[in-house]
């Protein structure tokens, strides 16, 4: 399924100035990136995908590749009804929104210590632990620890080990990317708003934004549009979620769990886009949006829940070569990838099932290289634009 250019009914009005053009991508833009995408399946490094590129008042190019599994027999995807496992980038698609709802509501302080919502979190240098390091990964705690294995399907045995956790680096000195502060957020959500995290997320992001086949835990009557991302005893399991930590936590969990559609996920970038503005009334305050997108002082490259391009000159961003120094973004373990660029008022979604079956050896090193060209071959689709909302210079 391919879609040109397309401007909804529901346009950006006063909320903010943006430069549009009605110029049409020119057909070799388009060409190349089918031909990148096509090349990914090709070499082995999953058999489906789908690319939705969009702006903030249109979506210009909507396409699936490939089929579920590598038998040509099963369904080709599509941006709209087909369901993919969004690995971490249900870390800002669910938990950093929830977040940010919350601190727009004055019900969150960004630099309140984590233990005034979670007091189990405490002792020594875990005092001074915010909730804004475990969103910018400054808190201190380890990359990763596989706490399904001890916690044998157990939650309680897997926030226990949790909590049991200790610092590996003085908080706030350092960022180090760690599913561990997710998870923790995905915790202390759950204690502010009163709800279980997947009811939250329903609340606050997926149902004023309109995403309706955005969720945790889809039912047994939506599997056969969810692409498995990956196999148990030969066969493709669709619906259940590939990180194992999400399953030990019941499959609901603040760094992974979340099913999403291209087309879900490309609304939910416009929001971004449109400076907080969501299809109906305003989803989050422009103000509260820019905190989130500040750099802190020794996070590196990490914004709150969001990373940004390391445009560094060693080696490319995986959000390409030609993104702007406003762009941010994240990708996801099984093979997805959401960048939002203000500067040029763009956004790509790139979802495959990179982890289901693939037929190379080191399928995630490759498919870097997948994400840089195309990320470049969408910046290539449109002249520049600009969000004044949300970007200083253009």
């Amino acid at each position: 399924m391919a879609v040109a250019i397309h401007r909804p009914a529901w346009l950006l009005g006063t909320l903010f100035a943006v430069v549009l053009t009605a110029t049409p991508a020119p057909a070799q833009s388009f060409a190349e990136i089918d031909a990148t995408v096509r090349d990914g399946i090709k070499r082995g490094l999953y058999p489906g995908a789908v690319v939705v590129v969009g702006r903030s008042d249109s979506v210009l190019y909507a396409r699936g590749y490939g089929h579920y599994t590598w038998n040509a027999a099963s369904r080709v995807p599509d941006p709209d009804s087909t369901m993919w496992d969004i690995a971490s980038i249900t870390k800002v698609v669910a938990t950093t929104s929830v977040a940010m709802r919350l601190v727009d509501r004055g019900r969150l302080d960004l630099d309140a210590p984590v233990r005034r919502y979670l007091p189990r979190f405490s002792g020594g240098p875990k005092n001074t632990v915010t909730v804004r390091m475990l969103l910018d990964h400054t808190s201190g705690l380890r990359s990763y620890v596989p706490f399904y294995v001890k916690a044998r399907g157990s939650r309680t045995r897997a926030i226990d080990l949790l909590y049991a956790q200790p610092l590996v680096r003085t908080p706030g000195d350092s960022a180090e990317y760690s599913d561990l502060n997710a998870i923790l957020l995905g915790l202390l959500l759950e204690k502010v708003s009163g709800l279980p995290l997947d009811q939250v997320a329903r609340r606050e992001v997926f149902r004023p934004l309109g995403l309706t086949r955005t969720m945790y835990k889809p039912p047994a009557s939506l599997r056969s549009r969810i692409v498995p991302s990956g196999i148990w005893r030969g066969r493709p399991v669709p619906g259940d979620v590939n990180d194992q930590n999400a399953v030990a936590l019941g499959g609901v969990a603040g760094h992974a769990g979340v099913f999403s559609t291209g087309m879900d996920l490309a609304r939910y970038a416009t929001a971004w886009l449109r400076a907080g503005a969501g299809p109906k009334d305003q989803w989050v305050s422009p103000g509260t949006m820019r905190k989130f997108l500040v750099k802190g002082p020794n996070s590196g490259s990490r914004l709150l829940g969001w990373d940004t391009p390391e445009l560094d000159g060693e080696e490319p961003s995986i959000f390409g070569t030609l993104i702007s120094d406003a762009a941010y973004g994240h990708t996801g373990f099984t093979g997805t990838e959401l960048w939002i660029d203000p500067a040029r008022d763009l956004y790509l979604v790139f979802l495959t099932n990179r982890a289901f079956d693939p037929r190379v050896r080191d399928s995630l090193k490759e498919l870097k290289v997948v994400r840089t060209t195309l990320s470049d071959a969408a910046i290539r689709l449109v002249p520049h634009g600009c969000n004044q909302e949300l970007v200083a210079r253009c």
